[in-house]
């Protein structure tokens, strides 16, 4: 035991020595002072007797671990010599200071074993002359520079540590199996060594101002000259999420990894630092250079030439560091999806691709929400994702880290959400105020009505959330939030996002034409816009309107006719075509009396009873209108040809004919049976196709010949052809293709009815009721909302929700070729009917006679769909229309009525 410690009261050495150090200014202790104190050890004296002596035996010594320090010169707002003391941690957490060494010697607070460099502080690193000749401001700023510097030196030293002890040994050893070696050490340390340079170049140029000159009087030059090349922090920023990932995953699954670990961070150049704390040191650098910068600049005057440069670098960095925060951000996102994705278990038979892995997918919101009445029912709890495209449901499963999906996941598009408020009354999302989905001018109000979920309120069991997935996978799902404020969260999240991705893609905007006017018993059953679309006419169940768009009358009716279920114009000759109770019925369009709704009757023509539908359009160069008369097992079809209106007038009727109803209207031109039931017809450009229980038949007009569009031969349309209840809708012609729309799916075939385009398949999200072109987009109508489809890509582009919605009028023969060059034509602006094109696409011209048959195509391509397509909700007719310039195809929104 050392001599001095073992006085034999214990402490006289001490205090001599302690009292010395009270008179160094520097702390330091006095020449032959201890360099650490030891505690004091009881001299051993021989036992007592107890029969003759009263002594008691006394403490002959101080153990300092459990007593305050000795030394009377230690307070606690002075930092003792000893680095024993106790009160050390305080004394130097009081001064604001780093730990430092009681005789140049200490072990670092931040790292045990970093012994910091001589010359830390600026007043040890210059003579004593200069350090007086400066003013306290001076050197406060000196102090403040040299901090920058020496900082510097050591976040150097540390990345040349990981080169040095780390990158290097593992690349040259085979801790890591070669074939993914190269791999593993960039996703860990990534671009390491493009900061080593950056930082390295700064360093060496401080450090040379430094050495030039005793007091420093600017780095700000050296700084701004370094910081724009601060790229690197930025992408080491963003994957260090990854480099951690990677690191831990081979510790735990390689044991000669894991090894090499325990083995390079006992090396001392580690200062028992672990390798996640040298892998976090660039953005905290990063992090910390505005905050040195500040210091110098807080003590810089307004003459020197940093009090300019250095609020620049700032400046810089902090822009630096806003990029790190938004990359890092979007990499953290990245990274919880790709382990969602990953940790997801769907049932058997419902995988769904939630595209979790593509690139600007977000994670919007999280949260636990509670089943069949929360903590007052039996079931448990489900943690709910909120994504920018789709909401998911999951039951979390402790083994393995896994998620089971407890029901499909829902998107947005599809999402309707109903909450109650504490009073109990239903609120949703889509409804009035700042919640609402849709603009003013769309499509704001058809969904007013949409019925109300019936929500529980139970403030004891939560506050109800009702989630329901429209369209053909329809269910609804009521979970319980357990606070108000919960609730509410969930529902503005949800309404937001939606907000955003209607705004981001928005193809289609919806007008209204008429509002409150066709309700109850009179709902409009069918329509048909003339005139250059500035009139329209209605067929309802109490007969036919008509309604000037322009004005902002309501709809007159001009003939009285019950249950009409068809209506149509063939303007070139002045025709009106009604289906009413079953009977196919014409009218001249001058006999259309606003004032007398009976007029128009003395003027009818009945062409036809029995009648299942009717439909007009060109074909061979003809404008034909086809009547269907279709049972169970047949369909009669009659080709009928308008008969030009001056041709009608040239000889007075008969009696026979004026007891019929006046001239004919309509010819036969072709008759013709198929053995089974027709549900479409459809204009080719010299054949018909008849949409039928056995799928789409193809018939010529002039030889009757049937045959089937789709050839048997090919293997790839066995999931058509060997389909059965499968019902055939629409088919339009784009290009030199045909794309086929089913009421489950829509796909692409070619002029022989082989199937085009292997890689395009729509599965429709509802179940259509109608359809409608537009080009490039497809419209697929079912009563919840309209599917908004690109033609060329299949995805989804945008969908509009509403109550009860019908397609009224979307015609455009598919006898006109559709092409994406007709993208830079620009449409006709007219917003209405425009009349029907003729085989090869050219419109004709409104009043026309006679439409001419050519076998050359017209130079203008404009054919590619209405610029206006008439659809109807429960209380509104409304016109939807292009809402701009095309947009990404990979674009989805909800635009959802008020």
């Amino acid at each position: 035991m050392d001599g001095n410690a073992a006085q034999e009261d214990g402490v006289p050495n001490g205090k001599a020595a302690e009292r010395n150090a009270g008179d160094n200014r520097d702390g330091s202790p006095p020449p032959g002072s201890p360099t650490t104190p030891y505690p004091a050890t009881p001299q051993t004296r021989p036992e007592a007797d107890t029969d003759s002596s009263d002594e008691v035996a006394l403490p002959s010594g101080v153990f300092t671990l459990l007593t305050d320090c000795y030394s009377p010169t230690c307070s606690r707002d002075q930092l003792c010599y000893s680095i024993a003391c106790p009160r050390r941690l305080e004394q130097q957490a009081r001064l604001n200071m780093k730990p430092q060494p009681g005789l140049k010697k200490q072990i670092s607070k931040e790292s045990l074993g970093d012994f910091v460099e001589p010359g830390t502080l600026w007043i040890h690193s210059v003579p004593k002359e200069v350090v007086d000749s400066v003013t306290d401001t001076e050197k406060k700023r000196q102090e403040a520079i040299n901090e920058v510097i020496y900082t510097e030196r050591d976040f150097v030293r540390d990345m040349e540590y990981l080169r040095d002890a780390w990158i290097n040994p593992l690349k040259q050893s085979d801790v890591i199996p070669e074939h993914r070696r190269t791999d593993f050490l960039e996703q860990v340390f990534w671009n390491i060594h493009d900061i080593i340079a950056v930082n390295t170049r700064l360093r060496d140029a401080l450090n040379k101002r430094q050495k030039s000159y005793a007091v420093v009087e600017r780095i700000g030059d050296i700084l701004l000259d370094a910081v724009p090349h601060f790229g690197p922090f930025v992408s080491y920023g963003a994957h260090q999420l990854y480099g951690k990932y990677e690191f831990e995953k081979e510790k735990s699954s390689n044991p000669a990894f894991a090894a090499f670990v325990e083995q390079t961070e006992r090396l001392p150049e580690s200062r028992k630092l672990e390798l996640n704390g040298y892998l976090t040191k660039p953005t905290t650098r990063l992090a910390r250079y505005p905050l040195l910068l500040e210091a110098v600049l807080k003590h810089t005057p307004d003459d020197n030439p940093d009090k300019t440069t250095l609020p620049q670098v700032i400046a810089l960095v902090k822009e630096f560091l806003s990029k790190v925060n938004i990359e890092s951000g979007k990499t953290e996102n990245r990274f919880n999806l790709l382990q969602l994705d990953q940790q997801l278990v769907f049932r058997p038979g419902e995988e769904v691709d939630l595209r979790l892995r593509e690139e600007g997918r977000e994670l919007v919101f999280k949260g636990a929400l509670k089943k069949r009445g929360g903590t007052q029912g039996d079931g448990g709890e489900l943690l709910v994702f909120l994504f920018d495209h789709a909401l998911l449901m999951v039951k979390q499963k402790t083994k393995h880290e896994q998620y089971k999906v407890y029901r499909r996941p829902i998107p947005l598009e599809l999402l309707l959400v109903s909450a109650a408020d504490d009073s109990g009354a239903t609120a949703k999302p889509q409804g009035k105020g700042k919640q609402g989905l849709a603009k003013k001018n769309s499509f704001t109000k058809s969904g007013s009505n949409l019925p109300a979920l019936p929500i529980k309120v139970d403030s004891k069991g939560g506050y109800a959330i009702t989630f329901v997935h429209l369209g053909r996978k329809y269910y609804s799902q009521t979970l319980w939030a357990s606070t108000y404020v919960s609730q509410r969260k969930w529902v503005e999240h949800i309404a937001k996002q939606q907000e955003i991705m209607r705004e981001r893609s928005l193809v289609f905007d919806t007008v209204t034409l008429s509002e409150g006017f066709f309700v109850g018993p009179n709902k409009v059953n069918c329509a048909a816009p003339f005139n250059g679309g500035r009139r329209c006419v209605f067929g309802t169940d109490d007969g036919v309107y008509m309604s000037s768009l322009e004005a902002t009358q309501d709809p007159v009716k001009v003939l009285a006719l019950l249950d009409v279920s068809q209506i149509d114009i063939l303007e070139e000759f002045q025709l009106l075509i009604v289906l009413s109770e079953r009977q196919v019925i014409t009218f001249p369009l001058e006999a259309l009396d606003p004032n007398d709704p009976m007029a128009g009757l003395k003027r009818a023509k009945r062409i036809s009873s029995h009648t299942s539908f009717f439909k007009a359009g060109v074909c061979l160069g003809k404008t034909l209108v086809c009547v269907v008369k279709a049972s169970p097992l047949s369909s009669t079809i009659k080709t009928l040809e308008p008969i030009d209106q001056n041709v009608r007038g040239r000889s007075k009727p008969t009696f026979r004919k004026l007891l019929q109803g006046g001239h004919d209207t309509l010819r036969v031109f072709k008759e013709f049976y198929i053995p089974v039931e027709s549900s479409s017809i459809h204009f080719l450009k010299t054949k018909l196709c008849v949409g039928c229980t056995k799928g789409f038949e193809i018939v010529d007009l002039e030889s009757l010949d049937t045959q089937g569009l789709l050839d048997p031969a090919d293997e790839s349309l066995e999931f058509v052809l060997k389909r059965e209840n499968l019902k055939p809708m629409a088919i339009y012609r784009i290009d030199n293709e045909f794309l086929l729309c089913y009421d489950e799916f829509a796909f692409y075939v070619n002029k022989n009815g082989w199937r085009s385009r292997k890689n395009f398949m729509v599965h429709w999200e509802g179940v259509p009721t109608g359809f409608a072109l537009r080009y490039p987009y497809v419209l697929a109508f079912e009563p919840t909302f309209v599917e908004i489809r690109h033609v060329e890509t299949g995805s989804m582009a945008q969908v509009i929700q509403g109550n009860n919605l019908r397609c009224l009028f979307a015609d455009t023969p598919p006898s006109t070729t559709n092409t994406s060059s007709q993208l830079h034509y620009n449409p006709y602006q007219g917003y209405g009917y425009e009349p029907y094109p003729n085989a090869y696409g050219s419109r004709q011209s409104i009043g026309s006679a006679h439409s001419t048959y050519s076998p050359y195509p017209s130079q203008r391509h404009h054919a590619f769909g209405r610029d206006e397509i008439l659809m109807v909700s429960d209380d509104r007719v409304m016109a939807i229309r292009m809402a701009g310039p095309p947009i990404s195809d990979n674009a989805s929104m909800v635009s959802v009525p008020r």
